[in-house]
């Protein structure tokens, strides 16, 4: 029977049986050694950058240095119209569900009795739900990760924030929960909706950078060696510089460059396949197009970045630069002015702004 190959991914979370990966293991490495420490810790990154792939290799990572850490697993993306009641309902339903499966595999059962009687109602109730788990779990790390946090609610994310806050500046030596991880796009400051000083000023940030040219040659190489088929070494230079290391990019670009596994992959090669992402039309294009389109001084800001000499100087306090580098359409260039986020990215701005005639035709 013969071996399936291994694909790349770029519709979700991957899977090292099934897909090249980027292991991410200095990046791995720092997150464990963060939740250690016992951080709070805001993981920020753009759509398709591997969130979720990576936190769920760094709980990995963290139980199998350390079976004294109780990691479970949270998402809030379709919490964003729950009302308080129904929000704080549905997370006692889940944190209870994801440590019975922690817990039952352990062989721990005392606590299935507390978990099925006691009722999250609001933030204050929260912090006595964790206070009498913590004396549950006694010596054991209860460690939180919180994916699609943009997803709550706006008039339950203060009272939240502020509860986790609470418990962090506790002084309990175990504190219950010991380290939280909140993973979306935006900081934690965009969240602050009534531009109030945020209530989760502890936090440690953690920002997902994209895929170094090292990385994307460990990519591809992984590729080469199951397969046989090897990339000319401009190939690579030219995909890192066209995507910026963007993993979506790269993954797409891969997906196109492989499909013919009958020869050396050459630069005409990429150049054909350069050209074809730039055409296509993609979930991650409509992304990034829906974003560009969310406020009209966008355009402009952005049109000005791509068509003049004078530059645009980079300011992250600006607000609407700021949420552009949020949603991975902006970075400071070495110059300290504004540049879009890689060449395809601009390429897709041109062209969602240019007006289809000039004016001259008439």
């Amino acid at each position: 029977m013969s071996t399936r190959l291994r694909t790349f991914e770029t519709r979700g979370p991957v899977d090292p049986t099934r897909n090249y990966v980027v292991p991410r293991t200095e990046e791995i490495a720092d997150l464990v050694q963060r939740i250690k420490d016992g951080r709070y810790i805001v993981i920020f990154a753009p759509r398709q950058t591997g969130k979720t792939t990576f936190f769920r290799w760094a709980l990995d990572a963290l139980v199998a240095s350390d079976d004294a850490y109780v990691p479970i697993k949270l998402n809030f993306e379709t919490c964003k119209n729950l009302s308080q009641e129904a929000f704080y309902s549905r997370l006692k339903k889940t944190i209870r569900k994801e440590l019975e499966k922690v817990l039952l595999a352990r062989r721990h059962t005392a606590l299935q009795q507390f978990l099925e009687d006691y009722a999250i109602t609001c933030h204050s109730s929260m912090i006595s739900f964790f206070e009498q788990l913590g004396d549950y779990l006694k010596n054991s790390r209860l460690t939180i990760i919180i994916d699609e946090f943009d997803g709550i609610h706006q008039s339950v994310v203060s009272d939240f924030l502020h509860a986790l806050r609470d418990i962090y500046l506790s002084e309990e030596p175990n504190r219950c929960p010991y380290s939280v991880g909140i993973v979306g796009v935006k900081s934690i400051t965009q969240l602050n909706y009534d531009r109030s000083i945020s209530p989760f000023n502890i936090q440690d940030e953690f920002a997902l950078s994209n895929f170094t040219v090292s990385q994307v040659r460990t990519l591809l190489g992984q590729y080469t060696e199951e397969v046989g088929q090897a990339f000319a070494p401009p190939v690579i230079d030219n995909l890192h510089k066209q995507t910026a290391g963007q993993p979506f990019l790269v993954n797409r670009i891969a997906q196109i460059l492989t499909h013919d596994r009958s020869e050396t992959i050459s630069l005409a090669h990429f150049e054909s396949a350069h050209q074809q992402i730039l055409n296509e039309q993609n979930v991650h294009f409509s992304h990034l197009t829906t974003n560009i389109r969310r406020h009209p001084r966008f355009e402009t800001l952005l049109m000005d970045i791509c068509s003049y000499d004078a530059g645009i100087p980079f300011n992250i306090r600006n607000e609407f630069i700021s949420e552009l580098v949020t949603y991975g359409v902006l970075k400071a260039g070495s110059d300290g002015f504004c540049e879009i986020a890689n060449p395809i990215y601009q390429y897709c701005i041109v062209q969602t702004f240019q007006p289809l005639f000039n004016g001259l035709e008439r």
